[in-house]
This record gives C-alpha cells, structure tokens and sequence, in this order.
C-alpha cells in the first residue's frame, strides 16, 4: 500500500518527504512498529496530494485545515502532514532543499531532514504523547553533522524549547555531550542569560499550548493568559485551536488505575489522581 501511494505521487509529479518513524529509524537505528506512513507536503500541495491518492483508490480526508490530512486504503493510514500540530513547525521549501535520499519500500524517496525533524519534535510534550526521547537519540546519532546553524534559526524566537532538550542530552549522556558544538550551548546559555537581565514582559502570554494542546488549556480558558498559538510564528487562528481542542483524547486509550475512580471524598479523589 505504501509503496503504491508513493509511486503515485512520484507519477503525477507531487513532491513528498517520508518523516516519522521510518525517517527516525533511518537517523538513529531505532525500529518502531509503525501503523502508518508519514508524507510531508508543502501546505499549497497537499490537496493535489489527496487527489492523487484519491485517484488510486484511497480514501482521503482533511482531518485538520491547519496541520494535517489522511489516506486509507483498509486497515493502512498514510498521515499527510503540511505543519505541525501547534502551527508553527510549516514544511517550506528549505524542508526539500536538505533532504536526505534513501529507500523504502523498494522506490527512491527523499526524508525530512533531521534538522527539521528534531524542530518539529521537540515541541511535543502532551500527556499522553512525549517525543523527547526522540529528540534526544536524533541529537545523539546526527548532532555533530548538523548544520546547526539553521537549527537556530528553525527555532528562531522559540530557542528556549532547544535549549531545554540540550540540557536533558547532557543529563541523559554525560559522556557524550562532546556531540553539541560548546558554541550552541554557550549562545543559547548567553540569551538566557541577557533575556533575565531585561525586564520581564507585561502582557500575560502562555507558550505551554505550543508543547500541549492540552495541558496549558486553563492557563487561556481561565487564568487570563494570551495563547501562544495566535501569535506568529504560529499559523492558527481561533477555529483551527476550536477543532483541535475538540479531539483531545481521540485515539488515546484510558488510563489503567486498577479500581474504579472514586467520588466520595476529596481525600479519595487525590488517592484516584
């Protein structure tokens, strides 16, 4: 299914990156059991994309305007991924400029390059879903052929996301944080540094809802904070966080607690939590 999908696209000519877990294997050695394939598009060329899967007989849809579309063919999924899910990590043109060529599935396909992978990533830290670790084994397999560079600038006003993930690299492997250039740390340490020196700003913004669609909700709902994710660099407006908070949970299984959840007392409703 896979490999008729990307030979489809490749015929009419649309221009795809294979990220995910094939991507991720490829980088660090890691095999994953992956129950899809991830294709990256340029936003303007995903629906010519779902046309063309549509043609070849699988069933197509826009699960979300802002980020992501689907195709089926029965129990197989192709993700169609144009952005990430907090708006802000958008595949451009630089996407395919640095891509890395491989194969899969018996054809030639270009990855997303893993500047633009760790960056897309490293700003997923839902509840249920935490993709640090990945971020981590990429930085430990690719770090010293990075074009670092550009990373920075990938992360542009948002470096403080990087600057945590190097801290958790060198927490995770003291004995390899020879992998990041001192120069990086050093810049990202010294921004740090002058951004505490200056005056905090007065408008209350929370940036939590680029990491978590979930988790910082209150922080917007009810505690007054501007979310994060109508400003730029992100790309969201009101409808796309509507239909985004909407699906919180789809898919996500529950929780095993062992017991039924209580609801007599608040002593037991923190010994259920």
């Amino acid at each position: 299914m896979y490999a008729a999908a990307l030979g489809a696209l490749r015929e009419a000519g649309v221009e795809c990156l294979v990220g995910g877990a094939w991507a991720l294997e490829r980088y660090t050695g890691l095999a994953r059991d992956t129950k899809d394939l991830d294709v990256f598009v340029r936003p303007g060329d995903c629906a010519r994309a779902l046309e063309v899967l549509e043609s070849a007989g699988y069933r197509t849809e826009v699960a979300f305007p802002h980020w992501l579309a689907k195709a089926r063919a029965g129990d197989d999924l192709i993700d169609v991924i144009f952005s990430s899910g907090n708006g802000f990590a958008q595949v451009d043109d630089a996407w395919f400029a640095h891509a890395v060529e491989a194969r899969l599935c018996g054809l030639p396909v270009r990855l997303c390059p893993p500047e633009e992978t760790i960056w897309s990533k490293a700003f997923v830290m839902e509840r249920e879903r935490y993709d640090g670790a990945d971020v981590l084994h990429l930085l430990r397999a690719t770090a010293p052929g990075l074009d670092w560079p550009r990373l920075l600038g990938r992360f542009g006003s948002l470096w403080h996301v990087l600057l945590a993930h190097l801290v958790l690299f060198v927490f995770v492997y003291p004995s390899e944080r020879w992998r990041i250039p001192a120069w990086v740390t050093r810049e990202l340490l010294g921004r740090l540094e002058r951004e505490l020196a200056a005056p905090a700003p007065t408008t209350p913004l929370c940036r939590g809802t680029l990491l978590s669609r979930a988790q910082y909700l209150v922080d917007v709902t009810a505690w007054g904070y501007r979310d994060a994710r109508l400003t730029a660099p992100a790309t969201m407006d009101a409808a796309d966080i509507a239909r985004w908070t909407a699906a919180i949970g789809e898919g996500v299984p529950p929780r095993p607690t062992g017991r039924e959840p209580s609801h007599g007392t608040a002593d037991a409703d923190r010994r259920d939590r």
